[in-house]
């Protein structure tokens, strides 16, 4: 009889384990279809890469400007990345370093006001493209996955 239960504890784990692969593998590929397809519009449409696109997304949540490496971390890529980003767009005069007021050898970034302008308008058919490669999902199932991949966050930020 242990033997059994031992043998089903094992055939739930791995059961378990491979549905949490599957799930896994199912929310990376909806996510790398979905960011192929922004991708390529943002290329087509706006002549702006998808990490260039996402920078001043972050600027335009942050008016205030952010520094250099908190752009980094926001976008979980390297220090290295977000200067090469950040000086194309400077050079296009959409974002400008300013010094920052508690730190004289540190920058912070801010959208200039053509740049505003420019993210204004590429965000709402951003927008709208988002809408249109979710239309296949209800409102209802929408909330809940909102809800149940909000509850999957808040556990991975509090498993160590």
């Amino acid at each position: 009889m242990e033997d059994e239960e031992q043998l089903d504890l094992a055939s739930r784990l791995t059961q378990d384990h491979h549905q949490s692969l599957k799930l896994w593998l199912r929310m990376l590929s909806c996510t790398v279809m979905i960011e192929n397809e922004i991708r390529s519009r943002l290329r087509t449409t706006f002549g702006i890469t998808l990490p260039r696109f996402d920078l001043m997304a972050q600027l335009e949540r942050h008016p205030q400007g952010l520094r250099m490496g908190e752009l980094s971390k926001r976008m979980m890529v390297t220090g290295g990345n977000i200067t090469g980003i950040t000086d194309q767009l400077e050079q296009e005069k959409l974002v400008v370093r300013v010094p920052d007021p508690k730190d004289g050898r540190a920058y912070s970034v801010k959208l200039t006001p053509a740049g505003r302008k420019a993210f204004a308008s590429m965000a709402a058919v951003h927008e709208g493209w988002i809408e249109e490669l979710l239309q296949g999902v209800s409102g209802n199932d929408k909330t809940q996955l909102i809800d149940m991949l909000s509850n999957m966050k808040q556990t991975l930020r509090t498993t160590p």
